[in-house]
This record gives C-alpha cells, sequence and structure tokens, in this order.
C-alpha cells in the first residue's frame, strides 16, 4: 500500500531509537506488572476463600448462610466509601464506564488496590479485570517519569496500555484475549496500531510467563477465568442457529439492561451526565459515602435473596462468578431451571448496582450471566446445553464489552477443543448481541434527547 503523506512507514517507526527503547522498557516493565498482579489476584483468592468457605466452616456451618451476604456487603460499603471519596484517583474509575479511560497514574494505584482488596472478597458482584488493568498502567508508568510524559505525551497511552495487557495476561484464560482486546478497543489501523500491539503482546507474553511460573512455584491460585470441563457442543446444526441468536438478543436485553441500571447507580451516587436520564446533579462527597453505602446493602440483598429464592449457597451469586460459571459448565444438569432464572435474575440486579456505585470490572459476571441464560435455554428443542452454553458466552461479553472480536475470542478459550465446532456459533451470536446492544443503546439515546429537548 503506499505510504500516506506525513506518516512515517512502519519500517521506519519500529527501527526509531524511541521505538526500541520503548519495547525494551515495555519488556521490562512486563515482569514486575505482573509479579504485582500476581500478588494480588491470589491475596484476593485466598480472602474470597477464607471469608466464604473457611470461615463459615469455623463457625459450624456447612457452607455460608443464606444471610452471610448482609454483614460482608455493609462493611465492603463502610471501608470502600471513604477511599472513593477520599483517595487520589477515587478508587478507580467506576465499573459502569467501562475498561477504557485514560492511564491511571501511579499515585493512583494504591487506592485502587485497597478498593479492589475490599470489594472482591467480601462479595461485590464484579470481577478484578479493570483493578488489575488500572494497578497494571500505574505500575508501568512509574518506570517513567512525569517530565518525560510532558515531554513525550504519546508514551503514556503506549506505556499504560502494555502494563495493563501485562497485568490481565492470564485473569482471561489466556494471554492472547488481552492482547486482541487491546487491538479491537485502540480502534486504530496500519502502523499505529502495530505500534501500539507490540508493547502490549511483549509484555502480556511475559506476564504470562510469570503468572505461569510463580502459580506452579508457589501453589497459589489466581481464580482466572476458565472452563475445566464444558458440555459437548458437536457441530452446529439449524436447530443451534434458530435458537442460538434469539438467545443473544436475550442476553444482550439483559446485559444491557444491567447497563443502564448502572448509570442509573451512577447517578445516585457521584453525579452521571450520560446517564439515561440525562445529567445528574452532583451530591457531596458525604452523600456519595452514604449512597455507596447503601448501594452495597443493596447487592447484598440480592444475594441473600438468590439464596432463599433457590436454597443455594449464596456464595454462586455473590463474587465474581469465574468459580460458579465453572461449576456450571462442568455440571450443567444440577442446577434446575427455577435455579438458572433466579441466578440470572438477582446477579443482573445486583451487577447493575455495583456497577454504578462499588469498584471491580464488569465482564466476569457478564459471562455468568450469559452462560446462565444459554444454559437454561439448552432445553429447547433443537437447542442442546453446550450451543445454548457458547452462545451466551459470546453474546454476554460482546453486549457488554462492546467488542465482538475478543468477545468470540474469549469465548473460543473458555471452550477449549470445544470452540473449533462451536465457532461458528460463536460468530454469530456475538455479532447479534452487539447490534441489538447499539440499538438498544440508540433508543435510549433517542429516548433522552427527547426527554430533554
Amino acid at each position: 500500500m503506499p505510504e500516506q503523506s506525513g506518516d512515517p512507514t512502519l519500517r521506519r517507526l519500529l527501527l526509531t531509537k524511541g521505538y526500541i527503547a520503548l519495547l525494551l522498557i515495555a519488556a521490562l516493565v512486563g515482569a514486575p506488572v505482573s509479579l504485582a498482579a500476581f500478588g494480588f489476584v491470589s491475596l484476593e483468592h485466598e480472602l474470597q476463600h477464607w471469608i466464604w468457605e473457611s470461615l463459615p466452616e469455623a463457625l459450624g456451618y456447612d457452607r455460608s448462610p443464606w444471610w452471610w451476604p448482609m454483614p460482608l456487603l455493609l462493611v465492603a460499603g463502610l471501608l470502600v466509601a471513604p477511599i472513593i471519596t477520599r483517595m487520589p484517583g477515587r478508587g478507580g474509575h467506576v465499573p459502569v464506564d467501562g475498561l477504557g479511560g485514560p492511564p491511571v497514574m501511579p499515585n493512583a494505584v494504591p487506592g485502587v488496590i485497597l478498593a479492589a482488596l475490599v470489594c472482591l472478597p467480601l462479595g461485590v458482584v464484579l470481577g478484578p479485570e479493570a483493578p488489575l488493568m488500572a494497578m497494571g498502567s500505574g505500575l508501568a508508568l512509574l518506570a517513567v517519569s512525569s517530565a518525560r510524559r510532558t515531554a513525550q505525551p504519546q508514551l503514556a497511552p503506549v506505556l499504560g496500555a502494555a502494563g495493563s495487557t501485562a497485568a490481565i495476561s492470564t485473569i482471561f484464560g489466556s494471554p492472547l484475549v488481552a492482547a486482541v482486546m487491546m487491538i479491537e478497543a485502540a480502534g486504530l489501523g496500519g502502523p499505529r496500531l502495530i505500534a501500539l500491539i507490540l508493547p502490549c503482546l511483549l509484555a502480556s507474553g511475559i506476564g504470562a510467563l510469570v503468572f505461569t511460573g510463580f502459580g506452579h512455584w508457589t501453589g497459589l491460585s489466581i481464580g482466572a477465568l476458565s472452563l475445566p470441563s464444558v458440555p459437548p457442543s458437536g457441530t452446529p446444526d439449524p436447530g443451534d442457529f434458530l435458537w442460538g441468536v434469539p438467545v443473544a438478543v436475550g442476553v444482550a436485553v439483559v446485559c444491557v439492561a444491567g447497563q443502564m441500571l448502572g448509570h442509573r447507580v451512577k447517578a445516585y451516587t457521584t453525579g452521571d451526565p450520560a446517564g439515561p436520564g440525562g445529567p445528574a446533579a452532583v451530591p457531596t462527597p458525604r452523600q456519595t459515602a452514604v449512597r455507596t453505602v447503601l448501594c452495597a446493602v443493596a447487592v447484598g440483598v440480592t444475594i441473600t435473596a438468590y439464596a432463599l429464592m433457590t436454597g443455594r449457597s449464596p456464595e454462586q451469586d455473590a463474587l465474581s462468578g469465574q468459580s460458579t460459571l465453572g461449576a456450571l459448565a462442568a455440571d450443567p444438569g444440577s442446577w434446575s431451571e427455577g435455579a438458572l432464572l433466579g441466578l440470572v435474575l438477582c446477579k443482573a440486579v445486583g451487577w447493575g448496582i455495583a456497577l454504578g456505585s462499588l469498584r471491580g470490572g464488569p465482564i466476569f459476571p457478564a459471562v455468568l450471566i450469559g452462560g446462565a441464560m444459554g444454559v437454561a435455554c439448552g432445553p429447547l428443542p433443537g437447542l442442546g446445553v453446550g450451543p445454548g452454553l457458547a452462545a451466551g458466552l459470546a453474546a454476554s461479553g460482546a453486549a457488554v464489552t462492546r467488542l465482538p472480536v475478543t468477545s468470540t475470542v474469549l469465548a473460543t478459550a473458555l471452550l477449549g477443543s470445544s470452540a473449533t465446532d462451536a465457532m461458528p456459533l460463536l460468530i454469530v451470536a456475538a455479532v447479534t448481541a452487539f447490534i441489538t446492544g447499539e440499538l438498544l443503546r440508540s433508543l435510549r439515546d433517542r429516548r433522552t434527547a427527547a426527554r430533554t429537548a
């Protein structure tokens, strides 16, 4: 292709001293960032295990009792509220805003880590991916002085992205997912895309090596999003697509509704000019703190409601959902339709509230919601549990992240050897959910514009 005017060719860009130095920094940063990320997720996983399993057993319960989430979420709200209102960076960005945004500065990293360690182990219905990315970005920027960042403004986003991919290199089950996410989220092309993705790939590969090595050496678990066992999908047939498309539409509707609830909650807690109801008055820090605590308690109510409705452990509805998703995929027959629908309803409402008020990532719970809806639709004539699960996984990621390629790759990584046969269904479900989500958001925006006109 001919070189565009004013834009250096890829070869000239890659061979400049500055870019080679950037790759070297990315490689050097990848190891310490991944070590920090490994320590964070291992600690979070151990705290989660102690709070939800070891402590109830020590108190004489064979599992977490139905009322267990209520005091835990109250404590989570009381602890995270001052972090959000007083610490630099406000504990990280509000989860309903997604995973993007400007690079996190180093002075905000302590607040991000504290907020995540307060929220995630105590049962907040969010995942670890957003705090990990923020932590990786901030730690990576520590390698560059503020004066150099000011002199080279393009350095911060690239190095921040490299730190983020190193931090989440295996939390999605494959370092490739993080790299594809950066490609798709960047929205770039040509030399600019290659210039961004090479540091990310390098840092991600080093990060995956560190995660794997330290996992074997220490014996610690990081609770990555993975499915050790999945129901067989088989080669897709017309019945799979006949039902897979409406399943994807339904998953998108539920996930986008949860995000809309999250925007309303954000308007309530901190003020959200982009919320479904239009601009909201900005509350005082004291009001934000009180409302954050109330939202945390509301999340606890949804988890308790799930336990009372289904008679199952509240732990299945609490937390990010990766362990529940693994159990669901391994033995879908042990879940009744009522339990699955209860999980979808309570998880979606709790997730929506947490999205607009607490701290964590938006993707992991959404994937569980999509997987549960897919399994619940499995008995439909001509579908099956395996294809239903596959469609739900791909659809939920595309609807929430608005990154259909990343969502397809993530679903592929989760399904493992079953993904080859399910690939056509994954692609159709991801595209269907993405289009459905965009249509719903467009309809919301038009209604908001009509009300404010």
